[in-house]
């Protein structure tokens, strides 16, 4: 209300201010726990289906958030991979569409991709709220007048600065300084417009803040990106001296809770020492640092060149003069630039500059270009003394048009007509245009037909294929894309195949559940075909060690032998021992170095009963190692649930929007309601397994006196372990 007074806001402005935040506090409701951090989801769970990054490929997974263990798990196909105890977890990094990362002390950043935004927004919430946990344990920091940790320390209209088409664009935020994060509320009139609250978090430890060109301008660099934020011109701040204050105040607020995390995660650096693996790092998108010794292209725009640069620019806020401690560089650099650079209109504020196209490249024809040979030169120090100087004086003869004949680019239209000029000026984001033109080389599709492609479900009948159809999902158009493609009014023909895929995929609704709705189709099936024998395995494992009464006959005799040793130790005796210890007879010696405790049990079976040596034969099951856990086992089945109903509601919502069906979307939604019938009742099935499965584990532990909350991939490891070893043993004593 006070800023409307004010004038810093209108009143549609501040009820859109209001939707959002009330929005974000509703997506923390539904989670159903409470904003405190002492009362964190006790006794719960949560199952993401997540793409990850590994080796340059996308790998599915799931991702389970475990409030009763403290635990985050990453599990595929019912083996628990990786997992982290919440202490461990450092930072949420957000990053473009569906993509996030998350860092761990110690380890690796973890790439992941969600299925849905709102999958996105929850894990967000979750991991944040996990970290400000953590930092709750953590000693107080000596910082005077430390406030609640949901309160907000500073708010205030800032103007965050956005790559838009060719040019750069100021969107209105309210911006809440809070403990550990920044909160971005966007206020603008894009109604596509993401209604939740970006959170840039000061947490990471590398997040830090600087001003920038003149005295209304700051950034904010964390790991992936670069945050420029303008002190807005308001009644409040029509003079210097007012928007300099605001600046110093807002840059030395969030720099003193910069500094605080920072200091916190020093002593962690040593966590998980001789841990380490690749870290993937995106380039910031806004570079406002000058390389020293650089001169550096000054575009606002940067985004509207396909191939304009290997390597990106500075990308200044505004179209200032550089600061006072570059001006002179600057200035005896200008001349020497100007030769390989070009000039841009300056930009107003409030005002977008009028699109450019880039200086022509000197360029072979594409019909004279061939493909390049990259090969590894020899550095100019040693071609005097090597066979390369008298090689340079002598070009050999060569058949030029024969050499051109086997190595010429050919056509790289992806259909006829597609482009005429290598240069033809792009809309889409550089970055993405790059990587989407190298997508469609090999999708040889034409653009209108992609919308018929949608209708068709499996591939052998002419549809997509699982590859292209993750490809257009990471591809999908933002709401900014929707705004640029949906506002061009020429011939889509006079577009680069860029473009042209993008304008087409803008015009199909709901392309984004379309696509997940084809990708999840295919996928549960071989999903369910890959769990059921491995519930199978589980539920014969649980069988066989309730049935077995010879393995009860060997712990008896390890409790035996172990009260024997421990009495004459002079420690006490015990009436029962964790099934973890199996694994530690062979690491208790004799004054034999070469005979163990393990040694003299499988001797001591010889000598009284025979017969227990074979338990092994009951035990079947667990010959093997141990692969997939129960815990494991019942996250999978529960994604599964989760993503044949997000197909139902997929298929309900896009055929309700679907004003009169062709009879290929009718044959489409025919099909379509047949499987997922189908799949409901292979789904039931595999529920009904999996509670038979935990309902025989619940018994195990009982029976051996295990805690509940065991993880079965570690208690079975330990039983094929010791049945390894013994059976090992068994050999040499027999032998």
């Amino acid at each position: 209300m006070n800023m409307v007074k004010n004038k810093q806001l209108s009143v549609d402005g501040a009820l859109d201010l209001a939707q959002k935040e009330t929005h974000a506090e509703k997506e923390a409701m539904n989670l159903g726990f409470p904003m405190d951090s002492q009362d964190l989801l006790t006794g719960s769970q949560f199952n993401f289906s997540v793409y990850k990054y590994k080796r340059y490929r996308w790998q599915k997974r799931i991702l389970q958030i475990d409030f009763n263990t403290e635990t985050i798990f990453n599990i595929e196909k019912g083996i628990i991979k990786k997992q982290f105890q919440f202490s461990q977890v450092k930072s949420f990094e957000d990053s473009e569409e569906r993509r996030f990362s998350i860092t761990f002390l110690g380890r690796a950043d973890y790439e992941l991709e969600a299925i849905s935004l709102e999958d996105k927004r929850k894990i967000s919430l979750l991991v944040n709220k996990v970290i400000q946990s953590n930092s709750d344990r953590r000693p107080a920091e000596s910082c005077s007048g430390r406030p609640a940790k949901c309160d907000v320390i500073h708010e205030g209209l800032l103007d965050l600065q956005q790559n838009f088409f060719a040019s750069i664009r100021w969107v209105k935020c309210l911006v809440q300084l809070r403990e550990g994060e920044l909160r971005l509320y966007c206020i603008g009139e894009n109604k596509s417009a993401d209604p939740v609250a970006k959170t840039v978090n000061l947490s990471d430890g590398n997040v830090s803040v600087t001003k920038e060109n003149g005295c209304e301008t700051f950034s904010v660099q964390t790991k992936e990106h670069n945050y420029m934020f303008r002190i807005p011109f308001t009644v409040q701040t029509n003079r210097v001296e007012n928007i300099s204050k605001l600046q110093n105040e807002w840059v030395s607020l969030i720099d003193r809770y910069c500094t605080v995390w920072k200091n916190r995660s020093e002593p962690q650096k040593d966590f998980g020492e001789g841990i380490s693996g690749p870290v993937y790092e995106t380039p910031l998108i806004f570079q406002n640092k000058q390389t020293k010794g650089t001169h550096c292209l000054t575009i606002g725009a940067e985004a509207a060149v396909l191939s304009f640069s290997s390597t990106r620019g500075s990308t200044p806020a505004t179209g200032q003069a550089p600061s006072s401690s570059s001006s002179s560089s600057s200035s005896s650099s200008s001349s020497s630039s100007s030769s390989s650079s070009f000039q841009l209109p300056s930009v107003q504020e409030g005002v977008l500059p009028p699109s450019f196209s880039p200086p022509p490249f000197r360029l072979s024809p594409a019909w004279k270009r061939t493909k390049a040979f990259h090969w590894d030169v020899v550095p100019q120090g040693k071609i005097p003394k090597s066979i390369w100087a008298s090689c340079s004086l002598h070009t050999k003869k060569i058949d030029e048009s024969r050499i051109y004949d086997q190595f010429h680019i050919q056509d790289m239209a992806v259909f006829s007509g597609n482009e005429t000029s290598v240069n033809r000026h792009i809309m889409l984001n550089q970055k993405i245009a790059h990587n989407f033109n190298i997508f469609l080389k090999s999708f040889h599709i034409k653009p209108n037909q992609l919308k018929e492609k949608l209708y068709i479900l499996h591939e052998d009948d002419g549809g997509l294929t699982d590859e292209q159809i993750t490809a257009l999902r990471r591809y999908l158009p933002t709401p900014r894309d929707l705004e640029i493609y949906q506002s061009f009014k020429g011939l889509p023909s006079e577009l680069h195949v860029v473009d042209q895929f993008m304008l087409e995929m803008c015009k199909i609704h709901h392309l984004g559940q379309r696509l997940d709705l084809l990708l999840t189709i295919r996928e549960l099936p071989l999903c369910m075909g890959d769990l059921e024998p491995l519930l199978n395995q589980k539920i014969r494992a649980c069988k066989q060690l309730q049935a077995s009464q010879k393995f009860v006959a060997v712990l008896e005799y390890v409790l035996t032998i172990g009260n024997y040793l421990n009495e004459k130790a002079g420690r006490e005796t015990a009436k029962g021992f964790r099934l973890s210890s199996l694994t530690k007879l062979s690491l208790l010696r004799g004054k034999e170095k070469t005979i163990t405790l393990l040694h003299a049990l499988v001797e001591q079976i010889f000598l009284h009963e025979p017969d227990l040596a074979k338990f092994s034969e009951e035990l079947t099951e667990f010959e093997a190692v141990p692969g997939a856990s129960i815990k494991g086992l019942r996250a999978e089945v529960d994604v599964l649930k989760k993503e044949l109903e997000n197909v139902i509601q997929h298929r309900k919502f896009i055929k309700f929007k679907t004003i009169k069906a062709s009879t290929q979307e009718s044959q489409f939604y025919k099909e379509l309601k047949d499987l997922i019938q189908k799949y409901e009742g292979h789904l039931s099935q595999l529920s009904k397994k999996c509670d038979e499965m935990e309902k025989l584990y619940s018994d195990v532990l009982v029976k051996f006196g295990e805690p509940p909350d065991q993880d079965s991939q570690e208690l079975f490891g330990w039983i094929s372990a010791f049945i390894r070893e013994f059976m090992k043993v068994s050999a040499d004593v027999m032998s």
